[in-house]
Protein backbone atom coordinates (compact mmCIF):
# COMPACT_ATOMS: atom_id res chain seq x y z
CA UNK A 1 0.00 0.00 0.00
CA UNK A 2 1.17 3.17 -0.96
CA UNK A 3 1.60 6.15 1.56
CA UNK A 4 -1.00 8.97 1.98
CA UNK A 5 2.17 11.44 1.81
CA UNK A 6 4.88 10.69 -0.83
CA UNK A 7 7.64 12.53 -1.88
CA UNK A 8 9.87 13.08 -5.23
CA UNK A 9 12.96 15.48 -5.33
CA UNK A 10 14.72 16.60 -8.56
CA UNK A 11 17.37 18.12 -10.13
CA UNK A 12 16.41 20.46 -12.62
CA UNK A 13 17.25 18.43 -15.51
CA UNK A 14 15.21 17.96 -18.77
CA UNK A 15 15.28 14.48 -18.31
CA UNK A 16 14.27 14.21 -14.48
CA UNK A 17 10.73 14.86 -16.28
CA UNK A 18 10.02 11.31 -16.74
CA UNK A 19 10.53 10.14 -13.30
CA UNK A 20 7.24 12.51 -12.89
CA UNK A 21 5.01 9.93 -15.12
CA UNK A 22 5.83 7.09 -12.91
CA UNK A 23 5.03 8.60 -9.85
CA UNK A 24 1.86 9.65 -10.96
CA UNK A 25 0.90 6.34 -12.43
CA UNK A 26 2.08 4.50 -9.02
CA UNK A 27 -0.75 7.20 -7.05
CA UNK A 28 -2.57 6.63 -10.06
CA UNK A 29 -2.69 2.57 -9.81
CA UNK A 30 -2.80 2.79 -5.58
CA UNK A 31 -6.46 4.62 -5.84
CA UNK A 32 -7.53 3.26 -9.05
CA UNK A 33 -7.98 6.69 -10.57
CA UNK A 34 -9.40 6.61 -14.12
CA UNK A 35 -7.88 7.33 -17.58
CA UNK A 36 -8.81 10.63 -17.83
CA UNK A 37 -8.47 12.00 -14.16
CA UNK A 38 -4.63 10.20 -14.72
CA UNK A 39 -4.57 11.86 -17.89
CA UNK A 40 -5.25 15.38 -16.16
CA UNK A 41 -3.20 14.46 -13.14
CA UNK A 42 -0.41 13.80 -15.56
CA UNK A 43 0.05 16.32 -17.95
CA UNK A 44 -0.79 19.04 -14.56
CA UNK A 45 2.27 17.98 -13.12
CA UNK A 46 4.52 17.48 -15.64
CA UNK A 47 3.58 21.42 -16.47
CA UNK A 48 3.93 22.22 -12.94
CA UNK A 49 7.79 20.44 -12.57
CA UNK A 50 8.57 21.59 -15.62
CA UNK A 51 7.91 25.41 -15.46
CA UNK A 52 9.49 24.55 -11.96
CA UNK A 53 12.71 23.65 -13.43
CA UNK A 54 12.53 26.06 -16.37
CA UNK A 55 11.10 29.63 -14.69
CA UNK A 56 11.79 28.58 -11.44
CA UNK A 57 15.14 26.94 -10.94
CA UNK A 58 16.52 28.31 -14.05
CA UNK A 59 17.66 25.23 -15.56
CA UNK A 60 20.01 24.67 -13.01
CA UNK A 61 20.51 21.13 -11.84
CA UNK A 62 22.14 22.02 -8.41
CA UNK A 63 18.68 23.45 -7.60
CA UNK A 64 15.72 20.87 -6.76
CA UNK A 65 12.00 20.38 -7.78
CA UNK A 66 9.69 19.17 -5.07
CA UNK A 67 6.74 17.29 -5.39
CA UNK A 68 4.85 15.83 -2.28
CA UNK A 69 1.78 14.00 -2.86
CA UNK A 70 -1.09 14.14 -0.05
CA UNK A 71 -3.84 12.26 0.10
CA UNK A 72 -7.15 14.22 1.61
CA UNK A 73 -10.26 13.96 2.57
CA UNK A 74 -11.63 15.98 -0.79
CA UNK A 75 -9.05 14.59 -3.21
CA UNK A 76 -5.53 14.19 -4.14
CA UNK A 77 -3.15 17.05 -3.33
CA UNK A 78 0.06 17.71 -5.04
CA UNK A 79 2.54 20.70 -4.50
CA UNK A 80 5.74 21.37 -6.53
CA UNK A 81 7.92 23.84 -4.90
CA UNK A 82 11.50 25.13 -6.66
CA UNK A 83 14.38 26.79 -5.07
CA UNK A 84 13.89 29.98 -7.53
CA UNK A 85 12.96 33.74 -6.47
CA UNK A 86 8.83 33.29 -7.24
CA UNK A 87 6.72 35.38 -9.65
CA UNK A 88 3.50 36.99 -9.29
CA UNK A 89 0.64 34.83 -10.78
CA UNK A 90 -1.35 38.06 -11.83
CA UNK A 91 1.34 39.17 -13.97
CA UNK A 92 1.07 36.11 -16.39
CA UNK A 93 -0.27 37.01 -19.82
CA UNK A 94 -3.56 35.08 -20.65
CA UNK A 95 -2.64 32.97 -24.06
CA UNK A 96 -6.64 33.01 -24.73
CA UNK A 97 -6.66 36.89 -24.99
CA UNK A 98 -6.33 37.61 -28.73
CA UNK A 99 -6.30 41.56 -27.76
CA UNK A 100 -2.96 41.09 -26.21
CA UNK A 101 0.19 41.93 -27.17
CA UNK A 102 2.29 39.39 -25.63
CA UNK A 103 4.35 35.79 -26.69
CA UNK A 104 1.17 33.51 -26.84
CA UNK A 105 2.96 31.01 -25.59
CA UNK A 106 3.44 32.85 -21.89
CA UNK A 107 0.85 31.94 -19.65
CA UNK A 108 -0.07 28.30 -21.47
CA UNK A 109 1.64 26.70 -18.68
CA UNK A 110 -0.37 28.06 -15.73
CA UNK A 111 -3.54 28.01 -18.26
CA UNK A 112 -3.27 23.99 -18.64
CA UNK A 113 -3.02 23.49 -14.80
CA UNK A 114 -5.73 25.81 -13.73
CA UNK A 115 -7.90 24.33 -16.48
CA UNK A 116 -7.65 20.29 -15.80
CA UNK A 117 -7.09 20.96 -11.98
CA UNK A 118 -10.21 21.61 -9.63
CA UNK A 119 -8.54 23.89 -7.36
CA UNK A 120 -5.37 25.59 -7.34
CA UNK A 121 -2.91 27.72 -4.75
CA UNK A 122 -0.26 29.51 -5.44
CA UNK A 123 1.94 29.86 -2.61
CA UNK A 124 5.35 31.62 -1.15
CA UNK A 125 5.23 33.93 -3.95
CA UNK A 126 4.69 31.67 -6.67
CA UNK A 127 7.84 29.46 -5.53
CA UNK A 128 4.66 26.89 -4.29
CA UNK A 129 1.83 25.44 -6.49
CA UNK A 130 -0.54 23.50 -4.71
CA UNK A 131 -3.10 21.25 -6.83
CA UNK A 132 -5.76 19.80 -6.33
CA UNK A 133 -7.90 16.90 -7.81
CA UNK A 134 -11.68 16.34 -5.84
CA UNK A 135 -11.88 12.64 -7.22
CA UNK A 136 -13.80 11.46 -4.63
CA UNK A 137 -17.07 11.83 -6.21
CA UNK A 138 -15.38 10.57 -8.86
CA UNK A 139 -14.23 7.30 -6.82
CA UNK A 140 -18.13 6.94 -5.01
CA UNK A 141 -20.01 6.72 -8.52
CA UNK A 142 -17.70 4.30 -9.52
CA UNK A 143 -18.13 2.62 -6.29
CA UNK A 144 -22.28 2.92 -6.64
CA UNK A 145 -22.11 1.47 -10.36
CA UNK A 146 -19.64 -1.55 -9.89
CA UNK A 147 -21.82 -2.41 -6.74
CA UNK A 148 -24.94 -2.29 -9.48
CA UNK A 149 -23.09 -4.02 -11.85
CA UNK A 150 -22.89 -6.94 -9.83
CA UNK A 151 -26.40 -6.71 -7.67
CA UNK A 152 -27.69 -6.88 -11.43
CA UNK A 153 -25.54 -9.54 -12.12
CA UNK A 154 -26.76 -11.74 -9.16
CA UNK A 155 -30.47 -10.00 -9.57
CA UNK A 156 -30.70 -8.51 -5.90
CA UNK A 157 -32.01 -4.61 -5.96
CA UNK A 158 -29.50 -1.62 -6.82
CA UNK A 159 -28.10 0.43 -4.47
CA UNK A 160 -29.70 4.23 -4.82
CA UNK A 161 -28.08 7.56 -4.56
CA UNK A 162 -29.03 7.54 -0.62
CA UNK A 163 -26.85 4.76 -0.37
CA UNK A 164 -23.64 7.63 -1.39
CA UNK A 165 -23.16 8.01 1.95
CA UNK A 166 -22.68 4.77 3.44
CA UNK A 167 -20.13 4.37 0.56
CA UNK A 168 -18.52 7.64 1.03
CA UNK A 169 -17.88 6.82 4.74
CA UNK A 170 -16.23 3.28 4.25
CA UNK A 171 -13.45 4.15 1.04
Amino acid sequence: MISENLQLILPSLPENINLVEKFVEDICDEYNINNTYFGNILVTLTEAVENAMVHGNGRNPDKNVQIIFTSKPDGLSFVVKDEGEGFDVNQIPDPTDINSNTDESKGRGIFLIRSLADEVKFLENGKTIEILFKISSINSEMAIDRINQLKKYSGTKETTSSSQNDIKKSS
